[in-house]
Formats: C-alpha cells, structure tokens, sequence
C-alpha cells in the first residue's frame, strides 16, 4: 500500500470531502493529507526510519488514524495497542517490539516515567490532547510543514505492522504483517461486494483501531475515498443515531453488537433504509441475530464472512444476494482455504476438521517466535485452530474453535452450534457455552446465559425446549444467568474467563 500516494490522490480528487467526521469534528481529505504529512515529518525529525517500530496507544480518535498513516507514509512499523491494556501488559508488547516510539495519552494508572525506565528502546513519548512532563506534543507535530514527498519507502515484505492478539498478559504473540498485506482487506472487500463502496459513500467505525476490524475502516477510507463516521467506543442507541443521521450505507459488526442494539426498545423507530449492505464477523452463532436486524433494512444485501488478524480478513464472505446465511461463503479467488484433519488429510464435503489458509494475504508469522510460526504454517498452509467444512457447492461453514469442543463421554458437542439454538429461545438475549469438567463423561456443556428480562428460566424448561433442537449429549448440564458476559475490545465473549468461572 503506497500510502503517500493514496493520501495525495484523494485529496485531489475528493479534498473537501469528509473523510472523518468525529462527533462535531469533520477532517476532509484535505486536511488528513496534511495532518499525516506533517505528523510524518515529526517522526522522520525524531530519527524513526525505515522498519523502526512506533506504537500506539490511544482510543478511537482521529489521531490514532494520521498516526497509522504517518508512520506508514515513512516505511516504518506500527505498533497498534489497545487502549484496555494495563502497563504491565504496555511494558510486554513494547518491550518484546522493542518500540522506539510511542503515541499516546494521559491515562489514570499509566506512568510514562515507569514505561521509559523499564524500556530503554524506547526513546521518545508523544502525547496527545495534554501536556505531560518528559513527552513531546503530538499536536506540535500536526503544527509543522505538510508537504512531503515520503519517506524511504517500504518493500512490500517489510514489517508494517505487528498486531498483538490475545496473550497480552502472558507471553506476548505479535502478528506480523508486511507491507503487500495493507492492500488484502481493501482489495477483498471490493471484491466480495462488487466494488460496492466508493466516493458517495459514508461508513461507521465502532471497532477499536488496535484491532484488525477497525483498521480495515481506515484502509477503505483511504483507498475508496468514503467517509468514516468515527465512533470512540460501541454505544448501541448513538450507533444507530448515526446512521440514520449521516445516512450511512454499510458497516461490520460482530454479532455481540447485534444482539446489543435488537435489545435497545428504541430499535424499531429508527430510519436504517440507507444501509446497502451490513456484514458481519467474528462468530459463528449470528445468523438469526442478523436476520432480525434485517428487518428493518429489508434492501440491504447480509453478509456473513470469515478471517483471522493472521489471514488478513475478510478471508471469506457470503456472495452478494445469497441467502445461505448460516454459511460463511467462499472464500477470494486469490486465497486457498482446505479443512485438515489432525493428522493431515485433506477432508472431503461436509467433514469437519481445522481450516487452513494459503496466500500473499497470509502473515509471514510471529514475531520472536519461530516455534508458534513452525506450528502454525505448516507446508505453506496457515492452520487457523478455526474447524469448518465445505457444503457441496463450496460454501465454507465454521462451527468453532478447536478449543470450543467439548467431547461429553466420546461424543463431540461444538459450542457455537448449542449456543445458536440458546439463541433461539424468545427469552434469551445473549448465550455462551463451554465445557466444565464431570466426573463421569470427562466434561460436559454449561451455557451462561443473559435474560430479556429480569429473573431466570427454569432448567427444566430450557432443557424442554434444547429437546426439540439437539440430540440429548448437547443439552447443558447446568445453566448460570448473569446480567451480562465478560467481552473483550472487539465486543466478543470471553469465553477464557468463563471458563476460569466454572
């Protein structure tokens, strides 16, 4: 991704135009080329260069955006953060990245003395909004000269970013990905909807940016010209007071935030009519949420896809006009995807077994950490720990983790597949289900389950009603009502600290 010239052009073209429009603050494309611009001269003044590693650790504001873009604009690394993590886990990623810079803010319980004594790479903090002893001003930086004619460049098999997923707290897993990666999400997305999304259009980011699914907002916004209305957190009744207002045409979501804005009693009075098409990712037990959802934007095309941080998603997505909403669709043509079983035969129609992906979309592997990259990419094949099967027509269907199997007295119970039919139950807004130990079957299901309304429903009744749907081995054991699961930035369940529940 030639960022330089990406950000050039689309000021020429659409330089009035919104690209971000951040509460009552709207930054045309104008203005993003010069505030990239003139953040990436800072950097280059501050001695970053090619392949050196700059961090960032702020919530969703535009900063976070010119800040991807500039150190982009001058062939160095990004080093994405989320903005949850304590500084302990601050001090793992950056010290395992070895960062030389970090872009932040003041945040209650972060001390930027303690993070420089205990990173010596690091040679200099930038703060946003605020001026803090010993940082240099992000805004000074946005102050200075904007034109720019780049940076060193890039090959496009140097590091543009290294993601941290999840581990964050033991030993850190930095997914690395190079610079021919930037332009996989932005060049699958136009495929899957048939170059649906251009300059007209207007799109809403309520995905943190540390995560893959907020960037590829910011890649879209750059490479198609759209405007990005910029949501700092996911609050349900102001995501759909935006699109209604702003008129907005399309958006992903995971399906935690559909159940969330189904629940909301305001749902049904709001104008969703200019919504084209509405994907989502993350999970496999969103059908019927996203069908209700549906309801109200009857013209809009609903798509399920499929993807990793490590496969650079969407890796597959439903056909535009389909309605085999269960399956995750197919996959680009430039991606390879096979299901494996564990000793490494590739399976036939309708067997399930690990999902592998080959292509240039996949990571080159992680970072310091050549036996995970060993176990992972195996003959070119990227083992996604994700299980599927193909249907006869070639429409990929994921029916977990591998770690959510659950195998009850030698039966296999899948449990997204349990908590899909909880889902069902008129009475429930939210379900997950994992495995807890038992004595007698070496682990059994138990579903935690969130009510429409105050109180809970009895077993019994739950169980009458599982009946109907599940051979009797996949009916929970036990059954826990909460007033709301544990979800991580992305707003996916944590099942990890259900489990560590149980």
């Amino acid at each position: 991704m030639d960022v330089v010239s990406l950000l050039k052009a689309r000021a020429q073209e659409q330089g009035h135009k919104p690209a971000v429009v951040f509460g009552q603050e709207k930054i045309s494309f104008l203005q993003l080329k010069d505030k990239v611009f003139s953040l990436a001269r800072g950097l280059l003044k501050l001695g970053v260069k090619r392949g050196d590693r700059v961090a960032v650790y702020l919530p969703n504001w535009p900063e976070y955006i010119y800040s991807y873009l500039a150190i982009w604009s001058i062939g160095a690394c990004s080093v994405p953060l989320d903005f949850m993590l304590t500084e302990d886990e601050i001090i793992s990623c950056l010290g395992h990245c070895e960062a030389k810079v970090l872009i932040t803010k003041h945040k209650a319980n972060i001390s930027f003395a303690s993070l420089k004594s205990a990173l010596p790479a690091l040679t200099h903090i930038v703060s946003c909004r605020s001026a803090e002893e010993g940082t240099l001003s992000f805004e000074g930086f946005l102050g200075q000269e904007a034109e720019f004619s780049g940076g060193a460049g890039a090959p496009e098999k140097d590091e543009a970013i290294v993601f941290y997923t999840s581990g964050t707290t033991g030993k850190p897993k930095g997914v690395l990905i190079n610079y021919l990666q930037l332009d996989a999400p932005p060049k699958s997305m136009a495929f899957f909807v048939n170059a649906d999304l251009g300059p007209k259009d207007t799109t809403i980011c309520a995905l943190p940016f540390s995560h893959l699914g907020g960037l590829i907002y910011i890649q879209n916004t750059v490479t198609f010209g759209l405007t990005m209305i910029l949501m700092e957190r996911f609050m349900p009744l102001d995501f759909l007071r935006n699109i209604q207002n702003h008129k907005v045409n399309f958006f992903w979501i995971v399906p935690s935030m559909y159940y969330a804005l189904l629940q909301l009693k305001e749902f049904e009075t709001f104008d969703l009519s200019s919504l084209r098409w509405i994907v989502t990712f993350g999970a496999s037990n969103s059908p019927d949420a996203l069908r209700r959802f549906h309801q109200f934007c009857p013209k809009a095309f609903l798509l399920n896809g499929w993807g990793l941080t490590e496969t650079n998603a969407p890796t597959v997505v439903l056909p535009m006009g389909s309605g085999n909403i269960e399956s995750v669709g197919r996959p680009a043509p430039w991606i390879k995807v096979k299901i494996f079983s564990d000793d490494g035969r590739e399976l036939k129609t309708d067997e399930v077994g690990e999902v592998a992906v080959k292509s240039w979309v996949v990571t080159d592997g992680y970072l310091k950490d050549e036996e995970l990259t060993r176990r992972s990419i195996r003959n070119g094949w990227f083992y996604t720990g994700d299980l599927g099967k193909f249907d006869a027509q070639g429409f990929l269907y994921i029916v977990g983790r591998k770690k959510e199997m659950i195998k009850v007295g030698g039966e296999i119970v899948f449990e997204p597949e349990v908590e899909s039919v909880l889902l069902k139950h008129p009475d429930i807004a939210e379900a997950a289900v994992v495995g807890v130990a038992d004595k007698l079957r070496g682990e059994v299901p138990k579903a935690f389950l969130v009510a429409r309304k105050e109180g809970v429903i009895p077993d019994e009744d739950l169980r009458f009603f599982l009946r109907r749907h599940l051979a009797h081995f996949k009916i929970p054991h036990h059954f826990e009502f909460c007033a709301e699961l544990p979800k991580n930035r992305t707003g996916k369940i944590d099942k990890e600290k259900l489990r560590n529940r149980s």
